[in-house]
């Protein structure tokens, strides 16, 4: 399995981003909010997600692990593919489409290029446990400093620590420091929890 591409971006475009790396071109397809996160950079990591089907081995690229872990958690619902999940992540940022999955917003679901009122319903049901920890996720780390406690987390969970374990340390450390921490301090302090 490929985690991530790092490299220099060769090419730039809403649908895909081609990164080269150490040579080698890999071609991610990619949602529109992962292209605006994209945008002006000259040098990128891009996490993955390799879709493998009998005729064909297509990977799809991420701005950030929860973006990453919504589509993985959307093509794991009968009936939608990762085209679908692109096009889904496309459409709705990320607070809005586990805000419309946690509140049972069929309409806006609906209002999606693919989704009919069927395929919304079952979003919602199959994906409301699931998107309920991810709202609780946003939820704890949007109080201020999310791209910091972002970075520590990821790094938490980069050393092997689980997401909820890692969350749960950084806001710990979060609600006891008054200063804002430094996304060091954040991951200093948190394993001295774990």
């Amino acid at each position: 399995m490929i985690e991530f591409v790092e490299g220099q971006v060769a090419e730039l475009s809403p649908t895909h981003v081609v990164v080269n790396c150490n040579g080698m071109g890999y071609l991610m397809h990619i949602s529109l909010y992962s292209y605006e996160q994209f945008q002006g950079k000259a040098n990128l990591r891009v996490l993955t997600h390799l879709s493998v089907k009998e005729d064909s081995h297509t990977l799809f690229g991420f701005a950030n692990a929860t973006e990453r872990e919504i589509f993985r958690n959307l093509i794991g619902v009968s009936g939608v593919g990762p085209a679908t999940a692109r096009v889904i992540l496309s459409s709705l940022n990320q607070k809005e489409l586990v805000g419309a999955i946690l509140n049972g917003n069929v309409a806006l679901l609906k209002s999606i290029k693919g989704i009919g009122p069927k395929a919304a319903q079952r979003l919602i049901l199959e994906l409301q446990d699931k998107m309920g920890k991810l709202g609780d996720d946003s939820a704890l780390l949007a109080s201020g400093g999310m791209g910091k406690a972002n970075e520590a987390l990821e790094a938490l969970m980069a050393l092997g620590f689980g997401r909820s374990v890692a969350e749960k340390a950084i806001a710990k450390v979060r609600s006891d420091s008054d200063e804002d921490s430094s996304t060091e301090e954040l991951i200093k302090k948190s394993l001295k929890l774990l």
